[in-house]
């Protein structure tokens, strides 16, 4: 009688256990966090998110078309990189930026990585860790179609306009500090600067000159360059080298399909010369041949 007795007592506790069983609310699952330790690859995985600084306003390379997406030679591959990384090319957060705020964005851990036509110089390098190459580029200036200005000489006595942060404004301001610059922080607004008749000359990237004066007839480009030739690369945070080393590794693999050709052929061929070379624009693979 005893055990009988105590069976019955046992019951309603247990039916009070399954009760609670059954009522207990699952807790969702938690986001994955990356510890402290973890590597910086491990935590953009748990951010699923790849946070990438472009341009807006510099097509062929990085801008926003009529549907206001981002677009563009730097931005597709930003998607890449995603799809690569993360298994998804819409995993990417694109940041805006300017070329004076590329090297404080990626200090200040705003994005992963700048893919804004970032001209590989001795200066930045000291600053930022550059992967290698995927673009090379010259420094030349462009002019008004009816302007008397033959050479870069002609531009001591004139005003000459640069976008603040550029290798044009940075090259400028080092080996002709005596020359007049009027500087702004777009580059759509020192090309509108240029057409409204506020400076002589526009000073940039040669491919971004070559694009313009293509699509708005009346303006030529100075066949002299300011400086060498140059590299243009990704960049990180400097002291990242697994990022760096890893977009490294990226682009030596999509050089094996001849990705940069593609996104060349998509978007920069059609803004150049029909003799412009492709070699003469894109690195593939990385593999400057400097």
């Amino acid at each position: 009688m005893k055990t009988a007795k105590s069976s019955l007592l046992l019951l309603p506790l247990l039916g009070l256990a399954l009760l609670a069983g059954c009522n207990k609310t699952e807790e969702p699952a938690k986001p994955k966090v990356a510890s402290e330790s973890a590597s910086y690859l491990e935590k953009i995985k748990a951010r699923d998110k790849l946070i990438v600084g472009v341009f807006t306003d510099k097509p062929p390379f990085g801008f926003v078309n009529e549907a206001g997406r981002y677009v563009g030679f730097d931005t597709d591959i930003g998607r890449q990189f995603a799809k690569d990384l993360l298994g998804d090319e819409n995993k990417v957060e694109f940041i805006a930026v300017e070329p004076a705020s590329r090297i404080p964005f990626l200090q200040s851990d705003k994005v992963d990585l700048i893919l804004a036509n970032m001209t590989v110089t001795p200066e930045r390098k000291e600053a930022v860790e550059f992967t290698n190459p995927n673009l090379k580029v010259a420094v030349q200036a462009l002019v008004p179609q009816g302007s008397a200005v033959k050479n870069l000489d002609d531009l001591a006595t004139r005003t000459t306009i640069v976008t603040t942060g550029t290798t044009a404004d940075i090259w400028l301001t080092k080996n002709h500090p005596d020359w007049k610059l009027l500087k702004f922080e777009k580059n759509s607004e020192s090309l509108q600067a240029l057409a409204n008749g506020r400076g002589d000359a526009y000073a940039q990237d040669n491919l971004v000159l070559f694009s313009w004066a293509k699509q708005n007839p009346g303006y030529r480009v100075l066949s002299q360059t300011l400086g060498a030739e140059a590299p243009i690369a990704p960049a990180v945070k400097k002291g990242n080298i697994e990022l760096r080393d890893w977009v490294n590794a990226e682009l030596a693999k999509l050089g094996e399909d001849k990705y940069l050709l593609k996104l060349y052929d998509q978007y920069v061929r059609k803004e150049l010369s029909d003799d412009t070379k492709p070699e003469s624009v894109i690195v593939e693979g990385g593999k400057w041949q400097g």
